[in-house]
């Protein structure tokens, strides 16, 4: 197992995994995500796990899509289908920056505790393009569509008290006691009847997913589609040349 996904048990039924790519703010790269689904998937038919918590580390649960990677090669969204399709109940623990891919990470959780000062939010518009791994879906479900149009056509962003406020964070809770809690959030997990909560996460999910499955869809056909733009291209290279970028609306 490649060491920018490390994985612990607090608990015998529970598991910790942890993004490490601190140098980039856990940037999700695809070896990354590709990493942290094959730790999942193994969690998941371990036949031991019944609860994990996704984590990062104090300044990042993930920052978002590695942009440096984004430039030069498409992104795997279709693994995204994979986390989407698991049985294990999943929670989001949240300290630093939840962007871009790194909330469309968290809200493919069941839970998602948040550090009270954390930020959250969709800034793909500012690089020229939208989210592609569930944001306009799940985040417009979660929040309401007045909210979600600010963040994810401004790039508002939610501190942890205001994601708790709105509905997209189950707790929010002082940094320092993010992953305990979640950590705890879990164990309740782990003490209920493991088939039945598989089972019940599943109906949950299937509640909304017929639409959502078409949403998400189109909305990863819009996003590559917006890849091959002038925009995007511009985007992607003010951000890795560390400038402001010019818009052309091609």
């Amino acid at each position: 197992m490649s060491d920018i996904i490390l994985t612990e048990r607090p608990h015998e039924h529970v598991a910790l995994v942890r993004l490490n790519r601190p140098k980039s703010l856990n940037a999700i790269s695809n070896e990354l995500f590709e990493q942290l689904v094959i730790a999942l998937e193994t969690l998941a038919a371990d036949g031991v796990t019944r609860a994990a918590v996704i984590t990062g580390d104090a300044r990042a649960f993930a920052a978002g899509a590695d942009i440096a990677e984004f430039a030069a090669a498409r992104p795997q969204l279709e693994m995204w289908d994979r986390v989407w399709s698991l049985e294990l109940p999943t929670i989001a623990a949240v300290n630093g920056l939840a962007l871009g891919g790194g909330l469309e990470l968290a809200m493919s959780c069941d839970l998602m505790v948040v550090a009270e000062d954390a930020r959250l939010g969709q800034p793909e518009i500012n690089l020229g393009v939208m989210p592609g791994a569930g944001g306009t879906q799940r985040l417009t479900r979660a929040v309401g569509k007045t909210l979600a149009t600010e963040m994810v056509l401004l790039g508002r962003e939610l501190n942890g008290r205001e994601a708790e406020l709105h509905g997209l964070a189950n707790r929010a809770v002082p940094a320092e006691r993010v992953v305990p809690f979640a950590i705890e959030l879990a164990r309740a997990l782990a003490k209920q009847p493991p088939h039945a909560v598989r089972v019940a996460k599943r109906a949950i999910a299937r509640s909304f997913e017929g639409s959502l499955h078409a949403g998400l869809l189109d909305e990863r056909q819009a996003f590559y589609g917006l890849l091959q733009t002038e925009d995007a291209r511009e985007g992607i290279a003010a951000f890795v040349g560390k400038r402001k970028p010019t818009w052309s609306g091609r």
